[in-house]
């Protein structure tokens, strides 16, 4: 009798094991990386100031000139500013390129002084 019972938990494991696997397979693939993208985003939506240079999820360059909790204004030429929804900023263009623009800015006066 108790044989029985354990050829029949033993099936069970068989059959439900698959599952567990593509379970387990679609998690670390898919689902895990997808919220890894979704914190990294939400930590960039957070960090925006005025000044940074964006692009929006429609491919529109501009610069950030105001900011509330849910919308952002670019300024995308002298006379033209846009008000956006702070999820349609698709990315920050400007973390890299400030550091790189005042080093040669001070390289450019340095030179001048010379």
């Amino acid at each position: 009798m108790n044989e029985g019972g354990t050829t029949v938990n033993n099936a069970f494991l068989v059959q439900i094991a698959p599952l567990i696997l593509m379970f387990a397979i679609f998690y670390f693939l898919l689902i895990r990386p997808q919220q890894k993208r979704q914190r990294e985003r939400n930590a960039m939506l957070a960090a925006l100031k005025r000044g940074d240079k964006v692009v929006t999820i429609g491919g529109l360059h501009g610069t950030i000139t105001d900011l509330t909790d849910d919308r952002v204004t670019l300024k995308v030429s002298d006379n033209t500013r846009l008000v956006f929804e702070r999820s349609a900023i698709n990315a920050v263009l400007n973390k890299t390129d400030d550091k790189k623009d005042e080093k040669k800015e001070e390289k450019k006066e340095e030179e001048k002084q010379d």
